[in-house]
């Protein structure tokens, strides 16, 4: 019996939020006397290191192309079943909730979305889950034999103090996928949103596409990545992969900076789960001000820079 991490990849390398998974994997697979083993779909040159976040085993499962729902979920269904899984793990991206479902129906699990603690134990097998966009939390218990936990990025802490180990590889096949990918756009030389630790966003506050500058100069030196407001997206300031909230993207940074943004409903739901938040707006009933941890009632125009000069200093 063993507790299975599916990792993923992009750019040729393991996703923070992978590692965050491993180690979690880790610490269940410790609590029920098990193996821990990390999935690949492919053998990378730093496959080895997966072992220094906690697994006991890595095994590649040889698959070259392109990541599929259906093909992959066949593909990690036909692992965990030689590998005896009890329990498996996987992280609660966009790659994460595609698999999910399929995963749990072809294993007959029972599937618990983001998760945002360790299995309780006392009482059978609970976990507890943000729900309602984060802003509420369910215990949900989970009956069936095998257990799948889709976990929160950026919730749980990577615990690097382990050990490199030898890669193994495990046959397994799958029909084609009926799925066909005609286009393929990645943000390359940028911390992805959904793994940056610190997101510098900003609004219709900033008046214009051309004032974006001094935002894209704040983050370069927080090291952060951008984001934006929907009516930005839409009014095409920004490209719309930097969209969060409710009908963008959902993020959980350890920092969240909102420039001119005034906190509607539904940008707050994609974005209320960070860890900090700090609001900048010169109006002082803007809505955000209520959900932030820090609030600068002031002209963006004159707060950013300041900011920026007071990071070069």
């Amino acid at each position: 019996m063993s507790v299975i991490v599916f990792t993923e990849i992009d750019n040729q390398q393991y996703k923070k939020s992978s590692l965050e998974a491993i180690s979690y994997g880790k610490k269940v697979a410790q609590n029920f006397g098990l193996s821990c083993i990390a999935l690949s779909l492919d053998t990378l040159s730093d496959t080895a290191t997966l072992g220094k976040y906690g697994a006991d085993r890595v095994i590649s499962l040889g698959q070259n192309t392109a990541f599929t729902s259906d093909n992959t979920a066949q593909l990690v269904a036909e692992a965990c079943k030689q590998l005896e899984a009890q329990i498996v793990v996987i992280s609660n991206t966009y790659t994460g909730k595609s698999l999910a479902p399929r995963l749990a129906v072809t294993l007959d699990a029972s599937l618990a979305t983001n998760v945002i603690s360790m299995p309780d134990t006392s009482a059978g097998f609970k976990v507890k889950r943000g729900v309602f966009s984060g802003k509420a939390f369910a215990y949900t218990d989970l009956t069936k034999n095998i257990k799948l936990l889709a976990i929160t990025p950026n919730t749980f802490d990577i615990d690097s103090s382990g050990n490199d180990i030898t890669p193994e590889t495990l046959s397994v096949t799958a029909e084609a996928s009926k799925i066909s990918i005609d286009k393929s756009d990645k943000v390359v030389g940028k911390v992805p949103l959904t793994e940056a630790e610190i997101v510098v966003s900003a609004g219709r506050g900033m008046k214009g596409p051309e004032n974006w500058n001094m935002v894209e100069e704040l983050a370069d030196l927080m090291g952060a990545a951008t984001a934006c407001s929907k009516p930005v997206s839409d009014m095409g300031w920004r490209p719309h992969a930097e969209h969060v909230g409710q009908t963008g993207i959902t993020i959980k940074p350890n920092l969240y900076v909102a420039i001119g943004i005034s906190g509607a409903i539904q940008h707050l739901a994609g974005v209320s789960s960070s860890k900090t938040i700090v609001a900048i707006n010169k109006d002082p009933e803007a809505p955000f001000f209520k959900a932030a941890d820090y609030g600068i009632v002031g002209d963006a125009f004159e707060i950013v820079p300041q900011l920026i000069q007071a990071l070069k200093n």
